[in-house]
């Protein structure tokens, strides 16, 4: 009788093909106002643990709702307190790509000229769906 093997293994060429060797992605979709607590600030602490070179993850930021001011060029927070505008500004240094809701960014009178450089406008459709498609984990604060 013939056994066979349930679970065989995977050749080199058939681990390329399923992406295996290539950089995992998260997608994290941010949806709270900036300084309303704390869950951007973390958001970003995590995007910049992933892509250390211990981790090497690819992030990409999806900002929606409030969370759209948080890439508002000129804050302003309490001395002593964390600066989001520094921190976004570092992660979209490091190759992280940011994209902020067009509906959500019109909704508040906010203009691409006011966000900070790099910080891209597209939409849910055209954007996140493709970045969740994507990517591996999918992340949402």
């Amino acid at each position: 009788m013939h056994e066979r093997n349930l679970f065989p293994t995977m050749c080199n060429s058939t681990r390329l093909n399923l992406g295996v060797d290539r950089l995992e992605t998260v997608t994290m979709i941010l949806q709270t106002a900036p300084y309303g607590d704390e869950r951007i600030w973390n958001a970003f602490r995590l995007a910049r643990a992933l892509t250390t070179a211990a981790i090497n993850m690819q992030v990409n930021i999806f900002l929606t709702g409030d969370a759209v001011t948080t890439a508002k060029k000129g804050q302003k927070p309490p001395e002593g307190y964390y600066n989001l505008e520094d921190m976004l500004k570092e992660l979209v240094g490091q190759g992280i790509e940011v994209i902020a809701c067009r509906t959500c960014v019109g909704a508040r009178g906010l203009t691409h000229d006011e966000l900070i450089e790099g910080v891209q406008i597209g939409t849910t459709v055209g954007n996140l769906a493709k970045w969740i498609k994507t990517s591996q984990k999918v992340l949402s604060y």
